[in-house]
């Protein structure tokens, strides 16, 4: 399998999983529930993940850890940005694409928990893309 065919059946898996959690839950909870439940789901569909993941800075070539965590990540290549706001404001966008940018993974979702209908909560984002233009 080709790696955007890949990372794109790998995302439809997580958002499934998201929907089953949000389905369950509903909208009025914590991040944090629904990252633990969120991990639970993936974990039962047999995919490595890794919660809080530490996200370092490299600068001038030395690795700083600035307090940067990946909420999760999806078989070391998709990144999973969780929130449970009223709305995606600018600045959880660009929180994940610089997110997408240190870690050099291609794929990311961010997942909005705090809205009725789970499909207006979720964007996904590219960086480097396989097959996008650079």
């Amino acid at each position: 399998m080709k790696e955007k065919e890949k990372l794109d059946s790998l995302t439809g898996t997580i958002i499934n999983c998201a929907i089953e959690v949000h389905s369950a839950l509903g909208p009025g909870l914590l991040e944090a529930a629904y990252e633990a439940c969120l991990a639970f789901e993936l974990a039962e569909q047999g995919l490595k993940i890794e919660r809080q993941k530490r996200l370092p800075v490299v600068y001038r070539d030395v690795k700083l850890d600035c307090g940067y965590r990946l909420d999760i990540l999806v078989e070391e290549s998709v990144i999973v940005e969780i929130k449970a706001v009223d709305y995606l404001a600018p600045i959880h966008k660009a929180q994940l694409l610089s997110y997408l940018r240190l870690s050099e993974c291609k794929v990311g979702l961010l997942v909005n928990f705090n809205v009725k209908v789970l499909k207006s909560g979720i964007i996904r984002m590219v960086n480097n893309y396989p097959g996008s233009p650079r």
